[in-house]
């Protein structure tokens, strides 16, 4: 069982990935006094010798954590900015469905940036090749705030009823 880990303005420390911890960690946070349990496991509790405790579900952090405003470029970034779309044919699939395209293909001097890479499906990507062929949309760097709106649309694996607060508002 995981526990959501929270920056000290209430929000998750990261989207890109969520920001779940070990229970272990959470304990172990909460031991040295760097979080505040916001929310408990109901049927679990772990204990030493000396101590005991419930299982955190939701912690937040007592300093805040500085934020980074442009993501590291990645395949998965590219795809949650993209929403898991073909910039080709526009078909939503499944993130092991697709692969990553040049615009400007390599070959004709296109660089491996975000300006310069969308997801496209298999067959669109094979289609392609190495032509210029214009995508749906102008690929672009998006920001941190961004790539979590985009995340926030699609589907969270929601480890205990408390994250949908935290994750949803």
């Amino acid at each position: 069982m995981d526990c959501l880990l929270l920056n000290a303005d209430g929000q998750p420390v990261t989207f890109l990935p969520l920001s779940a911890i070990t229970w272990q960690e959470s304990v172990s946070l909460l031991w040295q006094d760097k979080v505040v349990v916001l929310d408990w496991y109901d049927d679990w509790t772990v204990h030493s010798e000396k101590w005991q405790t419930p299982v955190p579900a939701v912690v937040i952090l007592r300093e805040q954590r500085k934020r980074v405003l442009y993501p590291k470029f990645s395949k998965n970034n590219i795809f949650l900015r993209d929403l898991n779309t073909c910039a080709y044919c526009k078909t939503v699939f499944h993130r092991s469905d697709l692969t990553l395209d040049h615009v400007i293909p390599q070959s004709k001097g296109g660089k491996t940036n975000w300006t310069n890479i969308v997801a496209a499906c298999g067959p669109c990507n094979r289609k392609k090749g190495n032509q210029m062929i214009t995508p749906d949309f102008k690929p672009w760097q998006p920001t941190y705030f961004e790539l979590v709106r985009r995340r926030r649309q699609l589907k969270f694996d929601i480890r205990h009823p408390s994250w949908r607060t935290y994750l949803f508002g």
